[in-house]
């Protein structure tokens, strides 16, 4: 038990994901006992065991959605004589089991700006654990980020070398400037992360696809971005659309679909058709852009 807690915390260090089942309840005669417990990681390997047999190959299956769905499960499962007997077991009976996920996402914020002080500690608050990064020293500090944010000083070339970035990243693109943009996008699609988010205008995104792309970066995963980043909820204010993009992230976590449609795709087209800027913000002149920041 305590190889499975240690387990647990080097998964939270790594920002990995896993998924805890623990007994809960039993009836009968079955292989495992209340707080008997099982630690499946995301490759599929395990440690621990809730009593063996084909309950735990079940509950294994079941942690597997888990990890996928990042949504706890309570699940019964009956193990009748027969099935005990052909699984080598002399026992029968009903156990319940509760599978849990382990590991908070991290989520990656590139540029603190305006947008970043209010979505930083927005993703903080619902969960994620939350690192900006800015090549400006008085930009990503304590002044502007007083929670328990991780802060990265560092140029934009280097910074994902000091990152860990795994498939239970997110990263968000809010840099100052097209040139940042482009270049930390193009390491973005490098990574394993589940989700890489762009802001910009059409003309803006239309461009740095196309670079990329020249450059020879892998199609399916600037089609995966989501550019421009966020849910069109016709905000304006910096503080609106840092909503906009958390809320997209925790579709996206969530796996939530609503009536057919996925809300986290709803500005997923392609760069050349989409008609307005991200999550309907007004366009700042190219002066504030650069002395404002994102």
């Amino acid at each position: 038990m305590t190889e499975i807690y240690r387990e647990i915390l080097r998964i939270l260090e790594r920002g990995e994901k896993a998924a805890l089942a623990t007994v809960v309840g039993s009836t009968g005669s079955t292989p495992g006992k209340e707080s008997a417990k099982m630690l499946v990681r995301a490759d599929g390997t395990f440690l621990g065991t809730i009593g063996g047999g084909c309950t735990e190959a079940d509950v294994w299956a079941l942690a597997r959605e888990v990890i996928a769905t990042d949504r706890p499960m309570r699940r019964s499962f009956k193990l009748t004589p027969r099935a005990a007997e052909e699984g080598g077991l002399a026992c029968g009976g009903i156990v319940e089991v509760f599978v849990e996920p382990i590991g908070n996402p991290v989520a990656c914020v590139f540029g603190a700006g305006h947008i970043a002080r209010f979505l930083a500690p927005l993703l903080h608050r619902v969960g994620f654990n939350t690192v900006v990064i800015d090549d400006r020293e008085q930009f990503a500090c304590r002044l502007h980020f007083p929670e328990p944010i991780q802060l990265v000083v560092s140029e934009f070339s280097a910074a994902f070398e000091r990152l860990s970035i795994t498939e239970n990243s997110y990263l968000v693109i809010v840099t100052r400037g097209h040139r940042y943009d482009q270049l930390v996008l193009g390491e973005a699609v490098k990574t394993r992360a589940t989700y890489i988010g762009l802001i910009g205008s059409r003309a803006k995104i239309s461009r740095i696809f196309r670079s990329l792309a020249a450059a020879g970066a892998e199609m399916e995963r600037l089609r995966a971005v989501k550019a421009p980043i966020g849910l069109d909820i016709g905000c304006r204010t910096p503080e609106e659309i840092a909503v906009s993009i958390a809320a997209q992230i925790i579709a996206h976590r969530r796996r939530f679909f609503i009536k057919g449609s996925d809300p986290e795709r709803l500005l997923d087209r392609p760069a050349g058709e989409i008609e307005r800027p991200v999550a309907g913000a007004p366009q700042p002149s190219r002066a504030d852009l650069e002395t404002a920041d994102s």
